[in-house]
């Protein structure tokens, strides 16, 4: 059985860079596989280390039937394409892939603290402290998607995980794209769509900033925002932003503040990220570390 151990972020192979198809060809020879880590629409994930490093990595394992019955050959390739090539601490690192006649493998770095989703099932809500050092973090982590032309247009807890530190790591990318246009493709998960999708008009990096304003609402309160029974009634309530704050638990001001300057209808008037990150209940409240560590939630 593999072990996990706290290792930098480098490549399996020592280095600093993914290594390069054509100096590296990887195999399923080339690592030890442990346990289970995860289990998605089109595969598994395993936690794995490659034999000639020591390197402890995740291998997501997808099947080639699965991925074109489902028709999203396409979507995998973007997803490589995009997160190979993205360096950020709250970012999780793709180092590389291979594949057979019928699977395909993606070596990822490995979260030790696991699914951020299962972590707040646990907690129901997380207090503000940790909230606020979470939302900064990924605030961070999309600047540098969005100065890269990457939309990820899917930030939500399941997509999220946790590394040794405690510190957030992006996911997955199977719903980002390279833009220098807007879009208007809807995509995503119910809650967290923005009006412009569920209107199906154009859409940009806005979408992201939408996002992180559902995730901090359902960090707090332990739900998202403009949940309901019916999808239409969820619909409805997205695109007037029918946004209320229950009485409990009790929030800040300055909390509510900021999810009401992300939660605007026109994106273009959304909370840039450079300023959610000077936000006074950022400052207040987020470990300028964006690591999580003794906070109680």
């Amino acid at each position: 059985m593999v072990e996990a151990t706290d290792r930098k972020s480098a490549a399996p192979d020592g280095s600093d860079e993914n290594p390069k198809k054509e100096e590296r060809r990887w195999t399923l020879a080339d690592f030890d596989i442990g346990k289970p880590l995860g289990r998605g629409k089109f595969g598994n994930v395993y936690l794995a280390r490659e034999r000639k490093s020591k390197y402890v990595v995740a291998l997501k394992v997808l099947f080639k039937n699965q991925l074109q019955q489902s028709q999203v050959e396409h979507q995998l390739r973007r997803e490589i394409e995009i997160q190979s090539h993205l360096r950020h601490p709250n970012i999780l690192r793709l180092y590389g892939y291979f594949y057979d006649q019928t699977r395909v493998y993606l070596i990822l770095e490995y979260a030790a603290r696991g699914e951020l989703y299962k972590e707040l099932q646990r907690c129901r809500v997380f207090g503000e402290k940790r909230a606020a050092t979470y939302i900064a973090s990924l605030a961070r982590a999309l600047m540098y998607c969005h100065e890269k032309h990457v939309i990820h247009r899917d930030i939500k807890p399941e997509n999220l995980l946790v590394g040794m530190k405690g510190e957030l790591k992006i996911a997955d990318f199977g719903w980002s794209v390279h833009t220098f246009n807007r879009r208007r493709t809807m995509c995503g998960t119910l809650d967290y769509l923005p009006p412009e999708m569920v209107e199906s008009k154009e859409h940009d990096a806005g979408v992201d900033i939408w996002s992180l304003g559902i995730l901090c609402y359902e960090f707090l309160f332990g739900s998202p925002p403009f949940e309901a029974k019916m999808t239409s009634d969820t619909y409805k309530r997205i695109t007037r932003v029918d946004l209320k704050f229950p009485p409990k638990p009790v929030i800040s001001a300055a909390a509510k503040d900021l999810i009401c300057q992300l939660l605007v209808k026109d994106s273009s008037q959304r909370l840039p990220l450079k300023q959610l990150l000077v936000h006074p209940w950022i400052l207040a409240n987020a470990d300028p570390s964006g690591i999580y560590g003794s906070f109680v939630s």
